[in-house]
C-alpha cells in the first residue's frame, strides 16, 4: 500500500497523534501545504544508517539531532518525531505525541497491513512463552502444510521451515510488520509470536489485534529502573494483551487468573482455559479447564490431552518436565481457538507434531556415560523457572537422591531482585552452587556474583564463584565425575544456547552452555550423540 506524507498525516490525525507538520519554516496541519505531499515514501526506518532517497525516518527513543548530520544528502523525505528537528534537516517533520505508536501505525500502512492476511496469535506469560510458541507453530504448521510463521525470543521463521536467530522477544513494530509482510508474501496463513511485557511498555504491538491471545502464567520478574518500576506495572503491561484480542486462552491455575478474567469480561473477549490435572475425570467437573493434560501412567513419561472431556490421544514429548505438558495443553487450546477443528482427522494427526519439538536452550538433557551424571541446560533465569526446573529434578531423579549442582549467574543493571529470587528458590534444594558470568552489561561480574552469594543462608550449600563461565561448567563436570557411586545432576541455567555474553554493551562471543556440556561429555565419551536428530523440529 502506498504511503505518502499526506496519507501518513491523515492516519496520525485519525489516531489523535499528530501535533503539527513542520516544513520550510512553516507549521501546518494541512499536508497539502508541503511540497511533495503526494510522493510515495520508498522505505520506512528508525535507523539513520539505512536512510536512502525517499525514506521516512522514525526518530524514537533517545534520538539525538546530531544523528541527522548529512542526512539530507542521502535523500531523507520526511521524519516522525516528538520534537522539532528542523534545525538539523530540511526534510518535513511529522510531530507527534508518541513516536512509537506512530511508527507502528505507519509501518502497518506502509507494508499493506499484513496482519490482516494472517491469523495472528500472541503468547504472553512469565515463563513458557517460547516452548508454547514452538508447540503451537508445530501444530499449525502440520495442519496447514507448512504455512505458519513464528516470532520468538529464540528464532524467527517466516516461511514455515527456515529459522533465524532473533534479537528481541518481540521485535520493534516496524521490524515485526516488515517480517509479517514477508511471511504473507511467502504464503503463510498463521503467525505465532511471543509478546513480552516490554512489547506493550514501549508500544511494539500498538495497533495489532490478536486473533488469539494466550496468557500462560504470572509471577514477579523484570522489576528494575530500566524495565518495570513495579510489580503492578509489569502485570498491567502483561494484561494489556487481553483488550487487544478476539479470543483469550488462559492458564486456569495462573496466579492472577481472576483478574485476567475480569479484563476479558470488560473487553467482551471469550475465554478458553488449559491446565495440568492428575485425573482425566477432572475435566468433567464444573468450572474445569477446556483443555487438560493428565499423566498416562505412573511414570509420567507420557500424558493424555483432553478437550472438553474428549480424549485427543497420548503424547510423549522430546522436551522433558511436567510443565512442558502444560505448555502442550496450552498449544492445543490455542490451535483450537485459532479455528483448528479437533474432531478432524488431519487436525488430530497435526497435534502429534508437538512430540519431536526441541527448543534450543530449553530443557536440553545430556548424559555422561563416563560417570553417572546428567546435565540439563535451560534458560531458567527467575524464581518461577528455577523452581519449575528443580521440581523436574525431584520428579525424574528424586528417588535416587542425586547431588544437585546449579551453575548460574544473573543479569547486570536490571531485574536485581532475580539475584535473591534465584538463590532463594534453589538453596534448600541443591548441594552445590557455582556462580558465574551471565549478561553483565556494565556491572562487574564479581559484584553480581558476590551479591548473589550474600543471599546463601543454608550452611549445607557449598557456594563458590568462578567468573569464567566455561571454567565454571568444566569444574562442575570434574566434581561430578569424582563423585563415585551417586547420581549427579548439573543444572546449567540462564544462557541456554546463546553464543554470546553481553558485557559493556558488547556481545562477547561464547561457546554456549549446550556446546560446552556436549563437548565435555563427548571428550569423555567418544561417539556420544549430542546434536539433535535432523528430523526433529528445533530452534
Amino acid at each position: 500500500m502506498t504511503l505518502t506524507l499526506q496519507s501518513a498525516a491523515r492516519l496520525l490525525d485519525e489516531h489523535h497523534l499528530l501535533r503539527e507538520i513542520i516544513a520550510d519554516g512553516r507549521w501546518t496541519l494541512d499536508p497539502t501545504d508541503v511540497a511533495g505531499h503526494d510522493r510515495p515514501f520508498t522505505d520506512i526506518t528508525y535507523d539513520t544508517r539505512t536512510v536512502a532517497d525517499g525514506s521516512l525516518l522514525c526518530c524514537k527513543g533517545r534520538f539525538k539531532a546530531e544523528y541527522l548530520d548529512g542526512i539530507d544528502a542521502r535523500g531523507l523525505a520526511a521524519y516522525v518525531a516528538e520534537t522539532d528537528l528542523s534545525a538539523a534537516t530540511h526534510a518535513p517533520g511529522l510531530i507527534v505525541d508518541d513516536v512509537r505508536k506512530a511508527m507502528s501505525l505507519l509501518a502497518a500502512e506502509f507494508f499493506g497491513r499484513p496482519q490482516d492476511d494472517l491469523t495472528v496469535i500472541g503468547i504472553t506469560g512469565t515463563k513458557g512463552k517460547s516452548t508454547t510458541a514452538y508447540f503451537t507453530q508445530a501444530i499449525l504448521n502440520a495442519y496447514s502444510h507448512g504455512r505458519c510463521a513464528l516470532f520468538s525470543s529464540v528464532d524467527n521463521c517466516l516461511d514455515g521451515r527456515t529459522y533465524v536467530e532473533s534479537d528481541l522477544t518481540t521485535p520493534e513494530s516496524l521490524d515485526a510488520l516488515r517480517m509479517m509482510r514477508t511471511a504473507v508474501d511467502n504464503g503463510m496463513r498463521y503467525l505465532v509470536m511471543e509478546v513480552s511485557s516490554q512489547a506493550y511498555k514501549v508500544e511494539r504491538v500498538h495497533g495489532i489485534t490478536f486473533d488469539v491471545a494466550a496468557f500462560l502464567n504470572f509471577s514477579p520478574d523484570h522489576i528494575s529502573p530500566i524495565e518495570h518500576p513495579s510489580l503492578e506495572d509489569y502485570l498491567h503491561c502483561k494484561r494489556r494483551i487481553v483488550a487487544n484480542a478476539r479470543t483469550l486462552v488462559l492458564g486456569a491455575d495462573c496466579a492472577v487468573a481472576p483478574l485476567v478474567r475480569q479484563d476479558a469480561a470488560r473487553a467482551g473477549v471469550p475465554v478458553a482455559t488449559f491446565a495440568l490435572r492428575d485425573r482425566a475425570d477432572a475435566a468433567a467437573s464444573a468450572g474445569e479447564p477446556t483443555v487438560i493434560a493428565v499423566p498416562a501412567d505412573a511414570s509420567r513419561s507420557a500424558w493424555r490431552i483432553l478437550a472438553d472431556g474428549a480424549d485427543l490421544g497420548e503424547y510423549r514429548l522430546t522436551l522433558d518436565g511436567d510443565f512442558n505438558y502444560c505448555n502442550a495443553a496450552a498449544a492445543v487450546a490455542i490451535a483450537r481457538a485459532a479455528g483448528m477443528p479437533l474432531d478432524d482427522a488431519d487436525a488430530r494427526r497435526a497435534l502429534h507434531a508437538i512430540e519431536p519439538v526441541r527448543v534450543a536452550g530449553r530443557m536440553e538433557r545430556f548424559d555422561d556415560t563416563l560417570s553417572d551424571t546428567v546435565a540439563v541446560v535451560d534458560y531458567a533465569h527467575n524464581r518461577a523457572s528455577v523452581g519449575a526446573l528443580l521440581d523436574f529434578v525431584d520428579e525424574r531423579f528424586g528417588e535416587r537422591r542425586p547431588r544437585v549442582t546449579l551453575i548460574t549467574g544473573s543479569a547486570g543493571n536490571k531485574a536485581v531482585d532475580r539475584r535473591r529470587d534465584i538463590v532463594e528458590a534453589a538453596q534448600h534444594r541443591i548441594d552445590r552452587l557455582i556462580l558465574t558470568a551471565e549478561d553483565t552489561d556494565t556491572e562487574p561480574i564479581i559484584d553480581i556474583c558476590e551479591h548473589m552469594r550474600s543471599y546463601v543462608t543454608d550452611p549445607r550449600v557449598d557456594a563458590d564463584i568462578i567468573l569464567d563461565r566455561t571454567q565454571a561448567i568444566e569444574q562442575a563436570v570434574r566434581e561430578a565425575r569424582a563423585d563415585d557411586g551417586r547420581l549427579d545432576v548439573l543444572l546449567v541455567i540462564g544462557k541456554g544456547d546463546e553464543r554470546w555474553i553481553k558485557d559493556l554493551n558488547r556481545h562477547v562471543p561464547y561457546e554456549g552452555d549446550d556446546h560446552v556440556v556436549a563437548r565435555l561429555f563427548c571428550l569423555a565419551t567418544p561417539g556420544l550423540e549430542t546434536e539433535p536428530d535432523t528430523n526433529d523440529q528445533h530452534a
